[in-house]
């Protein structure tokens, strides 16, 4: 599994992310998500499925 970016990059574009004075907290959270969402595409979709499966198997209205 290779990633494009190298992990000091990656730490520096988070860093630079998190320090942005015009987000909110909601918005930098989401703005980290989404880049880590668009590099880790797969570990993303799996804690998507596993979350959904436990909360429709929990929250069932039948």
């Amino acid at each position: 599994m290779s990633h494009s970016l190298t992990e000091q990059e990656e730490r520096q574009r988070y860093a630079e992310i998190a320090a942005d004075q015009d987000l909110t907290a909601c918005e930098a959270a989401l703005a980290l998500f989404k880049q880590y969402a668009k590099q880790r595409p797969e570990v993303v979709a799996l804690w998507s499925f596993g979350l959904g499966f436990a909360l429709g198997w929990k929250l069932k209205i039948w």
